[in-house]
């Protein structure tokens, strides 16, 4: 079997969510548990940390392992979805599953003649618990899929639990009210293992709280105590600077105002892992969080590809997502043109999926940005002529560019003066199709 084969088979010959939607998507642990026993129960042969979520769960994820990473950790990392090639799912300090180890991995399923059908999903987790086993990892950062309670994930018992925040997404599958979609989080709450919730106000704090006090789980809220001094974001880029009591002044690659609450979340949660034995010391924590990405490949999270003009992808694509990115987007529009050029542009490269209440995500986006409407290489992908119609009903200026997210960069960069600022994304795979498209270049 070649690479190739083995990705077909399993791109093609399981359901895939991120593909093809609703009709992949599979709750319930009784699946994952019969592969975990099938294996040999290989995530019971490493120390793990679960992360949830709607927003910023990615972005925790890659933290929590650079940090570990600094302070000597073989660690494993597993996320979902993958943007430009699917080993980008599971590392180990970093470092890709090796096209061999997904080879063997599949020639064992075929052969196995195991007789359950699991979905791509439960059968990559398989596959990345399986190679953390083998690997002897130290700890494995694991990123909730969707959901949490019955996410395949978790079939895990961690030394800590984190949830970052709560918002509308995947509400067919979730519930159509936050307290409904908090609860199905909390579901990854585990007895006696510590959790950290990012941020939650109201009801969907209480949920937080009964779901702990069901399970003895201790609870803490990061949102209590920010722990970040100071921090502000560098106006001509969106980059991060802040000062703390437990690592000192530091810059971190990754911009954009939702990372604020995303680091705050991660110094609370260092501070659990500490209080179970997981020895972090101060250098570690701030070398984790300024080398993310070196140490962890995390790529499309307020991504910035070029200075000239400024270009910025960013995988934000539900309504509490966006809304701190366009933010963000016209603080930094707004700098260029007073720093730069008074008739500099925001040109918006984007596109959605087909399930996303598209009409009421466009209220967000700015009034007076030129909009290059695509679509993604996926079947969930929104038609662009079909998105492009609603954008304009909204009275935001389009240009139709239905050959793809690659074209429609080109047509926006063939636009641009330096001054400009080109923004990429809309959907995750909009990220993935344009970073797809910026690697075969180089």
């Amino acid at each position: 079997m070649t690479y190739k084969e083995a990705l077909d088979f399993l791109f093609s010959q399981l359901p895939m969510f991120s593909r093809i939607g609703a009709a992949a998507y599979k709750p319930g642990l009784d699946t994952s548990i019969a592969l975990d026993n099938y294996f040999g129960n290989p995530h019971r042969r490493f120390r793990s940390i679960h992360v949830g979520g709607t927003n910023g769960k990615g972005s925790t994820s890659h933290m929590l392992a650079s940090i570990l990473q600094a302070q000597g950790y073989k660690t494993g990392l597993y996320t979902s979805p993958h943007l430009a090639d699917f080993r980008e799912r599971m590392r180990v300090d970093g470092r890709m599953i090796p096209a061999d180890k997904v080879i063997s991995f599949v020639e064992r399923w075929q052969k196995s003649g195991y007789d359950g059908h699991p979905s791509f999903f439960e059968l990559t987790m398989m596959m990345a618990f399986d190679w953390f086993a083998a690997e002897g990892v130290d700890y494995a950062v694991i990123e909730v899929g969707m959901g949490g309670r019955l996410d395949s994930t978790n079939i895990i018992t961690p030394i800590s639990t984190v949830v970052t925040n709560i918002s509308f997404d995947h509400m067919q599958f979730l519930g159509d009210s936050l307290e409904k979609i908090a609860a199905e989080k909390a579901g990854i709450f585990k007895p006696g293992v510590p959790a950290v919730v990012g941020y939650a106000e109201g009801g969907v704090r209480d949920v937080f709280s009964r779901q702990a006090a069901a399970t003895g789980t201790p609870l803490r809220f990061a949102c209590d105590e920010m722990k970040l001094i100071n921090p502000h974001l560098a106006s001509e880029d969106g980059t991060l600077e802040a000062d703390t009591v437990a690592c000192g002044p530091f810059r971190s690659p990754l911009g954009g105002e939702y990372q604020m609450e995303n680091i705050n979340t991660v110094l609370h949660e260092v501070e659990v892992l500490r209080s179970v034995g997981v020895e972090i010391s101060s250098e570690a924590l701030r070398d984790g969080l300024e080398q993310v990405v070196e140490r962890t490949g995390l790529a499309g999270r307020w991504m910035i590809t070029s200075r000239t003009p400024l270009t910025i992808c960013d995988t934000g694509h539900n309504e509490a997502g966006l809304r701190h990115t366009m933010h963000q987007l016209s603080e930094v529009w707004a700098h260029r043109r007073a720093a730069l050029s008074p008739s500099a542009e925001l040109r918006m490269v984007i596109g959605f999926v087909n399930d996303k209440d598209v009409p009421h995500i466009v209220r967000l986006l700015p009034r007076d940005a030129k909009y290059y409407v695509t679509q993604a290489s996926v079947p969930r992908a929104m038609p662009a002529a079909d998105l492009e119609k609603i954008l304009v009903a909204h009275g935001l200026g389009c240009r139709l560019c239905p050959e793809g997210v690659a074209s429609a960069y080109s047509a926006a960069i063939s636009d641009s003066e330096a001054a400009d600022v080109v923004y990429v994304g809309g959907s995750t795979f909009i990220v993935a199709d344009y970073l797809a498209a910026m690697q075969s270049r180089s």
